[in-house]
């Protein structure tokens, strides 16, 4: 059976949340599905070793938006799929779907919104696949990059920690001097080297960090790729998150990661892996941290660190 499975979200985190049912579909069908997805989202570095996926269609400025429909929709009618699942309540993708003439249809209800994304998700895979799904996520990387190899050293002598001091936008940022100050806390009780995980945008903090009193001890990924970020991530000790896709990749290698949630829904971010903890402002729930929440200054350094501090004992 040839399956299409459409998750149009923007960020590296999306993408890595829906592994679980990309998994589940593939096992299901006896066949590694192909993903249409945005280039944003990495999935063809994410997912380049594993075998549930057999291509990644690529959503960009030639194929997406309403100019780009009918190229898209030739391209999809040419590989003649038998079945689809669409990760979402748009009709621009229903229509694709039945234009290219695919006989079987899996989609949310339209127009869905404001749902908790893992929680859609698995109800739907579970409808194609009349199956439980479990919500924990899996990323494969079984290859080693000898190269990344000689030059990190994971050494039992030191912890090694990852600090994702990217986000998507400056509310969603605890501020990188309370990175810095939480790394000092927790080299004062054991060695640890630092890896710094942030996007092209991310230059001057991460700078701030490697000129700090611990830059000694880290090390920088922004000239990293996403699989030779995947690498540092599956072979350090656990990470320190803001919202940011490095926080769900790490959790996806199973690393205890510790999400900072101060502007962005943590429930519907942390709620899907146990291998996530979630820290959220002071006055807030899980529940209650979403969008417009606004509260970076509302989360202190000592509330971070207690969670280390779990986690190391």
């Amino acid at each position: 059976m040839k399956v299409l499975v459409i998750q149009q979200r923007y960020g590296i985190g999306d993408m890595v949340i829906f592994t679980p049912y990309f998994h589940a579909i593939s096992k299901k069908c006896k066949s590694p599905i192909t993903i249409l997805a945005k280039k944003s989202s990495k999935a063809e570095e994410l997912f380049l070793q594993d075998k549930s996926i057999k291509e990644v269609i690529q959503l960009n400025n030639t194929n997406d938006g309403f100019f780009g429909f009918f190229k898209l929709l030739d391209e999809i009618k040419k590989k003649k799929f038998d079945s689809v699942v669409i990760f979402n309540g748009s009709l621009r993708y229903k229509l694709l779907a039945k234009l290219a003439g695919i006989k079987s249809i899996y989609q949310y209800p339209l127009f869905i919104s404001k749902d908790v994304i893992f929680e859609s998700a698995k109800k739907l895979s579970e409808k194609f696949t009349n199956l439980p799904v479990k919500t924990e996520t899996k990323l494969i990387l079984d290859e080693i990059n000898h190269n990344l190899k000689k030059k990190y050293i994971f050494d039992k002598e030191f912890l090694h920690i990852l600090l994702g001091v990217s986000a998507s936008g400056p509310t969603k940022r605890w501020d990188i001097k309370n990175f810095i100050n939480l790394a000092k806390k927790i080299s004062q009780i054991k060695k640890t080297k630092f890896y710094i995980a942030g996007g092209k945008n991310d230059e001057n903090i991460i700078s701030e960090v490697l000129n700090s009193d611990i830059g000694k001890n880290c090390f920088s990924l922004l000239d990293h790729n996403i699989n030779e970020c995947m690498f540092v991530i599956k072979n350090s000790n656990f990470g320190i998150f803001n919202d940011t896709g490095f926080l769900h990749i790490s959790a996806a290698f199973k690393k205890k990661s510790i999400g900072i949630f101060v502007d962005s829904p943590a429930y519907s971010y942390s709620g899907y892996s146990e291998f996530i903890y979630p820290v959220v402002p002071e006055g807030e729930s899980i529940k209650t941290t979403s969008h417009n929440t606004r509260g970076k200054d509302k989360v202190k350094v000592e509330m971070v660190f207690s969670k280390v501090l779990d986690i190391l004992n």
